[in-house]
């Protein structure tokens, strides 16, 4: 079956030297079956012809929110509703930060915001630049609102620089793009419980203990499940500031034994328990008034194992923990699996750089009585329908 069939994409391009790539990735959609709309803005029209785009589109290309030259409609609205997905390339530092600031002030920009359909961005620029604060915040806050970021890894770049920074080949955004239209349905008519975040042990009224979780797993889960018909139970703890689809059972808790009684509240009517949270193992005293002594000895208790609850209350129902280790990697993952109970644990050296808390790739093992599935580096997006993949074949 061909995923571009019946498709309409428009590809947004910004100003930025690898705009040159952007004509392969026009021919190629062309040639897939896609009904491809080029909407460049004014600095992008410095690096690649307009003309170029519409000989390899076969359509019109707009650069001008104001061009008087089209049957009439409001274009930037005809242009959003038409598409099924939009794909930016180059996404240059510039037009990330518009989007992330709601800023539309050209027919890219303003056909962008009009979208309802998926947003891949494909982010072009300096080494410097891409590794700047400001930059990663930007690309965050659009991660955080559904858009779909593709990497192209470290490489040299036109200013002479090695690093990241590249634009993702035509090749790697058209299998992106033919995976989100290949969608699949195999979770339809199944509940998926998801946790995720981090719980937050209290030792007096402004202090606590809790760790680097920022549930960026978690939540790739979740959406993953619900894109592939699932119905999603989310039971957060403390996360990034994520955007929650209102089709969603969500259940905000602050400690491990609230995470515990969300999942209970919810384990008769679960099919599958992906335990992706970073709940704190232990318990201690609070003490009422906040501590001021000059050295703090505090006594800690085991708190409630979420994960080995579930293991021992799932019956059919199939159970997927996480493991995020240092050291004996691999053996301290075993044993989780047989302990806990669980179908599958996702084991997370988070020594290796790009994996574990608090960003957005991840490296995995999938561990299961049977065998085992090394993954390598990759969006944690990605990784959850690998996960969700592995999942349907225990």
């Amino acid at each position: 079956m061909n995923a571009f069939k019946d498709k309409t994409v428009i590809v947004g391009v910004s100003g930025g030297i690898a705009a040159y790539k952007t004509c392969g990735l026009v021919s190629k959609l062309v040639q897939s079956g896609a009904n491809v709309h080029v909407a460049m803005t004014r600095n992008a029209t410095e690096f690649v012809a307009p003309l170029s785009f519409e000989a390899l589109s076969r359509n019109r290309v707009v650069t001008d929110t104001f061009d008087r030259d089209f049957t009439w409609e409001v274009e930037h609205v005809s242009f959003a509703k038409k598409a099924d997905a939009v794909v930016i390339a180059p996404a240059t530092a510039n037009i990330i930060a518009k989007l992330a600031h709601g800023i539309a002030d050209d027919f890219l920009t303003t056909t962008v915001l009009a979208c309802r359909c998926p947003i891949m961005f494909a982010p072009a620029m300096n080494t410097a630049m891409f590794e700047n604060a400001v930059v990663r915040e930007n690309i965050d806050t659009l991660v955080k609102r559904g858009f779909i970021p593709v990497y192209g890894g470290c490489g040299y770049l036109a200013c002479g620089d090695v690093g990241g920074g590249r634009m993702a080949e035509p090749e790697e955004l058209i299998a992106r793009l033919a995976k989100l239209f290949d969608a699949k349905t195999d979770f339809a008519n199944k509940t998926v419980l998801v946790t995720a975040g981090a719980t937050r042990l209290d030792i007096d009224p402004v202090r606590y203990v809790s760790n680097r979780s920022s549930g960026k797993m978690g939540y790739s889960l979740a959406c993953a499940a619900q894109a592939r018909g699932a119905n999603v139970v989310f039971v957060k703890g403390f996360t990034d500031d994520f955007v929650l689809p209102d089709e969603w059972t969500v259940e905000s808790v602050r400690t491990t034994r609230e995470m515990l009684d969300a999942v209970k509240k919810h384990a008769v009517k679960t099919d599958a328990f992906i335990m992706a949270a970073a709940p704190c193992d232990y318990e201690t005293k609070v003490s009422p008034q906040k501590i001021k002594s000059k050295t703090l000895e505090l006594e800690f208790t085991k708190a409630p194992d979420v994960a080995q609850w579930t293991g021992e209350h799932k019956g059919e129902s199939k159970l997927v923990i996480f493991a995020a280790e240092t050291q004996n990697c691999e053996a301290n993952a075993r044993k989780k699996l047989t302990a806990k109970h669980a179908d599958m644990v996702v084991l997370n050296d988070v020594t290796e750089r790009g994996a574990g808390f608090d960003t957005d790739t991840n490296i995995a093992t999938l561990i299961t009585a049977k065998d085992e599935q090394r993954v390598p580096i990759m969006q944690k997006r990605e990784l959850a329908d690998v996960i969700l993949d592995k999942l349907l074949q225990l």
